[in-house]
């Protein structure tokens, strides 16, 4: 568990991806096999299930600590982060286990069908054996927030190194349904322990987003063009006599999307299809597609439920937009060119002849200026910019810069004022980051949306000074203050929204730049975001 505790700070702080990836790449040299898979699992979202309420952890803390409850959530408002609060505040260890990770992570997730007592005396006894770092890392698995800013393929890529086994191959075989508990790390890396053979997903192809001139990608003709979708990127598996639906972040929502089912009755066996899980209504005559695309928000309340209901089902329907081909006959078809897999996927599509199952529409264009003029009404199609295709490239594992590009439309914004603060996580747990802004309607400030990232260090001091001096009230972490600083707010989208005192919802909200050309007398309305709603949002 130190060895653990100590790799996850050094990847916690560092900001450079070499030492990341030299960090993994001695880890994975050095541990023992069992704490190697815990490792894959956790940076790849198989992280375990919260099995101890935090409102204990805090009882339990405050018992050995003796601190009494205001100063407790004063220490805790200053650090920002409970699993954080607790290894600090608690007393020097008495002594020193020694156990793996793979034994810690194995108690925590039997620990859910435990009595309170016998948890407490767990998590309290562990605490006295653990420094500072193993402490911190144990409580952060209790809560459930384990988060660390490291990506999946730099773990693929630290795990290539280290055992000299190609990136791309590593990627497959750890995707898929597997279990860290029983699964055997050779078993994993060599594709004998990923899960059932039948589910496993690829790893996806993802673009960079394209920020060059377009002259810059050489001849129109070399590439395709299709619009970018706004729903959940996602494989549709058809193997055996089944249906296997995976989404980016390797999680299988079959059960959520029970309409595919349909599909197993006319997708060839042994096929695989990356595309866009998106929510559908009737369209009207003459559209690119034979249904409408509802904006991401609707599809948001299928997300998430253990359990679809049939008003789900009537509300918000699903269809499936087919991007690629990456498996057909049960034969791996990532290696042949787009334009193969292109003509392969028209075929199965159209022999399918199924109306929520459609193929991405290829944008035709002559010219980069036709092209140009095309994105500025993806809007009109419901999609959110245009995806750039080199037709002769192969399907790439991860992010990488070269044949595919992602050229988004240019993002909605309106100026708003800055009221609410609190502060943030991790290294800005000390800074005020986390903000909420308001628009004008009437004589009254109505809130709208939250945001947290887009200013630079330099602007986030700034920014911090300003609430630190300017607090009008205090709510646990969060502060009011004075409604003076203006910002650009950018996001994607934009929906009705009954939850939000504003009616709106916003898509991926952040700040575009500090306006400080302007003063609250000068931000935005609440007219004005309705307007945006009108325009833009269902």
């Amino acid at each position: 568990m130190r060895r653990f505790a100590a790799l996850a700070i050094k990847l916690g702080t560092s900001t450079k991806t070499n030492d990341k990836l030299e960090a993994l790449e001695e880890y994975f040299t050095d541990a023992e096999d069992a704490d190697k898979v815990w490792v894959i699992a956790l940076f790849s979202g198989r992280r375990p299930k919260r099995t101890v309420n935090t409102t204990l952890l805090w009882e339990w803390c405050r018992e050995l600590t003796g601190l009494p409850p205001w100063l407790f959530e004063e220490s805790y408002h200053t650090v920002g982060d409970l699993a954080e609060t607790i290894a600090l505040l608690l007393p020097q260890p008495v002594s020193h286990s020694g156990d793996t990770l793979t034994y810690y992570l194995g108690r925590l997730s039997a620990l859910g069908k435990e009595t309170e007592e016998e948890k407490k005396a767990f998590v309290q006894q562990c605490w006295a054996s653990m420094d500072t770092d193993e402490r911190f890392v144990f409580n952060k698995f209790i809560t459930g927030g384990w988060r660390i800013g490291i990506s999946q393929q730099t773990v693929v890529n630290a795990l290539a190194r280290a055992t000299g086994v190609d990136a791309s191959v590593i990627a497959h075989r750890i995707s898929g349904d597997w279990d860290p508990a029983i699964t055997p790390y050779q078993a994993l890396l060599s594709g004998e322990g990923g899960g059932s053979e039948l589910s496993r997903p690829y790893p996806f192809y993802l673009a960079y987003a394209l920020e060059d001139e377009l002259s810059a990608l050489g001849e129109p003709a070399a590439w395709q063009a299709e619009w970018k979708w706004d729903g959940i990127r996602g494989e549709l598996i058809r193997r055996g006599d089944t249906i296997f639906v995976w989404s980016r972040g390797e999680e299988l929502i079959t059960e959520k999307f029970p309409e595919y089912q349909i599909f197993k009755e006319r997708l060839p066996v042994g096929t695989v299809l990356d595309g866009e899980i998106i929510g559908v209504e009737p369209a009207e005559d003459g559209g690119t597609l034979p249904f409408a695309v509802l904006p991401f928000a609707a599809l948001q309340t299928r997300i998430g439920r253990k359990n679809v209901t049939k008003k789900h089902l009537s509300e918000v329907p699903v269809g499936f937009i087919a991007y690629d081909l990456l498996e057909y006959g049960g034969e791996d078809w990532r290696g042949r060119p787009l334009q193969e897999r292109r003509t392969q996927l028209e075929a199965i599509v159209s022999a399918m002849g199924h109306p929520l199952l459609q193929l991405s529409p290829v944008i035709r264009f002559d010219n980069w200026e036709a092209l140009a003029m095309a994105r500025g009404g993806a809007r009109d199609h419901g999609s959110e910019g245009i995806m750039l295709k080199r037709k002769d490239s192969i399907y790439q594992v991860g992010r990488k810069r070269g044949d595919w590009w992602k050229w988004k439309i240019d993002p909605l914004v309106i100026d708003a004022v800055l009221v609410y603060a609190q502060k943030g996580h991790g290294r800005r747990s000390n800074l005020y980051t986390d903000y909420t802004f308001a628009v004008r309607s009437g004589d009254q400030l109505v809130t709208f949306a939250k945001a947290y990232s887009g200013l630079t260090d330099k602007e986030l001091a700034e920014v911090d000074a300003f609430v630190k001096k300017n607090s009008l009230e205090k709510f646990g972490p969060v502060r009011t203050v004075k409604p003076e600083l203006v910002f650009e707010i950018a996001f994607e989208g934009i929906a009705a929204s009954s939850r939000h005192k504003s009616g709106v919802a916003l898509r991926f909200p952040r700040i575009n730049r500090w306006r400080r050309d302007k003063t609250p007398a000068d931000i935005d309305t609440l007219d004005a975001l309705k307007k945006m709603l009108e325009l833009y949002g269902k």
